[in-house]
């Protein structure tokens, strides 16, 4: 006699659970399996990129903000909302997967990479509710059935201090961490001290609070300066963060208060649902300068950026850095010949590769200022940080931008413009990971899942060799290593290249060492579409069984694509249910 749906279901995960839907008991998979979405197909991209120089016009692919609301299915059911069939049919999965991550933890060493899903920016909405309730709290459930680790999070100064300083409304937040912990999800809260708005992928604006917008707007030179005098208001300019400029309080001062709110309010939660602390350190939460600002087209991809240092407390800082070098003519200004924002490295004199600025005296000068500057900002918030968080089982992590274009260069000009002093004969990112090793901090780092082939090779891209780069010097330095993806990316190809870099096996050094966590962005409705949700469950699956694993690729994918498959008309019926 042929079994039953709900039985096929029980004998693939090999516990029996029940769930009420609709009045009527069916069994529902565990072990961190997962079901896939109703059906909603889109186009998917095509990831090849040609990039040609023509003129001052630089072709890029950019990928699509995610919609503030989600699409509409026929029927008139959102996407996001269509997972919430697991709701319906996994009440009791939670249970099974948590037994099982205490499993795979009582082992002496556990095996690897944990992953967590970035969480839409405008999570959090102004009047500080959570969005899309309904959906959100769905989606979570996905996620959890999936084997996912956990979320991360923007928690966002321009919302929870928006209206005067040490006022904290920290609502849709604690629901939000709330809806986390039911689901048994941990997180990864970013403090978030940047504007979001004109980077990569930003789908929403949230400008900083109210108070600082005005202090910037009566001192405009709290804000990041190029030679042009353009200004940036996207992260106060860290030439400012020791000085009373913010309503009597330095912004060092500020960044630690709103931590140290955070900490008081969600102490309860830290350590056990809240894991990590991302620091927010520039633009994007990036430890970096805005030097290629896609607002209002400034720059396009793959300009080479423009040093931000024009700001008067920047040039107050130079001045002095010149002077004590014995070289004051110096420290009037930065660089006059380094281009402009879309311009390569060979248009300039000061990147090209003979007898480049950058390879001089005063370029060396130059460069060791602007980058020890970047430097000395993220030491000031570590330090404030750790104190903060101290013996709360949390650990804290830093960001640092994958700046891969022109990487086959010898001035590696967009890394230099954004503060990481790497260049052909000159370690950039040691000293960062040196600083942070310090501190204990993870060095969090992006552009994981390109490959060099992929990137447009006349500006002599190199995401591959970077990642190894840092992979290098996180081992050098002895700091846990944490990847990002870039940009959405939903296919197989991808995730190969994750969890080929996440396996860290890039020397004889390396051992059994791998990335200590990667974080997915991000989760929207194409996540949830079946295709890419049936890959995006394998992914998930082969990254929890490490690059030691001893079940063979092949056999987790099967598992997967078995699984999905035979929840899907499950997944529906549940689906057609919440439209009512």
């Amino acid at each position: 006699m042929a079994m039953s749906l709900p039985h096929q279901i029980g004998a693939l995960s090999g516990t029996s659970l029940t769930a009420e839907t609709g009045g009527v008991s069916c069994e529902v998979p565990a072990k961190g399996s997962s079901a896939t979405s109703a059906m909603w197909r889109t186009p998917m991209t095509n990831l090849k990129v040609s990039v040609q120089k023509t003129g001052n016009e630089i072709d890029r692919v950019s990928p699509s903000p995610s919609p503030p609301m989600s699409p509409m299915m026929g029927g008139g059911m959102r996407p996001d909302l269509s997972v919430a069939c697991q709701a319906l049919m996994e009440a009791q999965v939670d249970e099974v997967v948590e037994r099982e991550y205490k499993v795979r933890n009582s082992s002496e060493k556990e095996k690897g990479v944990p992953v967590f899903v970035m969480m839409p920016l405008d999570s959090v909405k102004m009047d500080h509710t959570v969005n899309r309730k309904k959906a959100m709290n769905a989606s979570l459930q996905a996620l959890k059935s999936a084997g996912v680790e956990g979320i991360m999070m923007d928690v966002w100064w321009g919302l929870v201090e928006r209206d005067a300083p040490g006022e904290y409304n920290w609502g849709g937040y604690a629901e939000l961490m709330e809806m986390a912990k039911k689901h048994g999800l941990k997180v990864q809260a970013v403090m978030s001290f940047h504007q979001c708005g004109g980077n990569v992928g930003d789908s929403c604006t949230i400008p900083l609070p109210r108070w600082v917008v005005e202090e910037m707007e009566k001192d405009p030179d709290l804000a990041y300066t190029d030679q042009w005098g353009r200004r940036n208001f996207e992260y106060v300019s860290l030439g400012c963060d020791t000085l009373p400029v913010l309503k009597g309080r330095t912004p060092v001062q500020c960044y630690s208060d709103f931590m140290r709110g955070f900490r008081d309010r969600f102490e309860n939660l830290l350590g056990d649902t809240i894991v990590e602390i991302q620091v927010g350190m520039g633009p994007a939460g990036e430890l970096r300068y805005p030097s290629y600002p896609e607002k209002d087209g400034i720059w396009k991809f793959p300009g080479i950026g423009a040093f931000q240092c024009y700001d008067k407390y920047m040039i107050s800082s130079l001045q002095g850095a010149a002077e004590a070098f014995g070289k004051p003519e110096w420290g009037h200004t930065g660089p006059t010949d380094a281009g402009e924002y879309n311009n390569w490295p060979e248009d300039t004199n000061f990147f090209k590769k003979e007898g480049g600025g950058w390879d001089s005296q005063y370029g060396e000068f130059f460069l060791t200022w602007y980058s020890q500057m970047l430097l000395n900002h993220g030491e000031r918030i570590l330090q404030s940080s750790k104190a903060i968080f101290e013996d709360k089982g949390v650990k804290i992590s830093v960001k640092i931008a994958g700046i891969h274009w022109h990487y086959g260069t010898r001035s590696h000009a967009p890394e230099l413009t954004a503060g990481y002093y790497n260049t052909r004969n000159r370690d950039g990112y040691l000293p960062i990971a040196q600083m942070l090793a310090r501190h204990g901090a993870v060095f969090n780092f992006t552009c994981v899942e390109m490959r060099d082939h992929e990137q447009p090779q006349d500006a002599q891209c190199a995401p591959e060799k970077l990642v190894r780069q840092v992979a290098l010097a996180t081992q050098e330095a002895q700091v846990a290593l944490a990847g990002e993806n870039a940009l959405p990316r939903y296919d197989d190809y991808a995730h190969e290249q994750i969890l080929q870099a996440s396996s860290l096996s890039i020397n004889d050094q390396s051992g059994d060492r791998e990335m200590c966590a990667f974080t997915y962005l991000r989760m929207n409705p194409d996540l949830f579409h079946p295709d890419n949700w049936r890959r995006f469950v394998a992914f998930v699956k082969k990254m929890k069984e490490g690059k030691d694993a001893n079940k063979c690729r092949e056999q987790v994918e099967r598992e997967a694509e078995h699984f999905v498959h035979i929840t899907q008309p499950l997944v529906q019926e549940a689906a057609v249910a919440l439209m009512h």
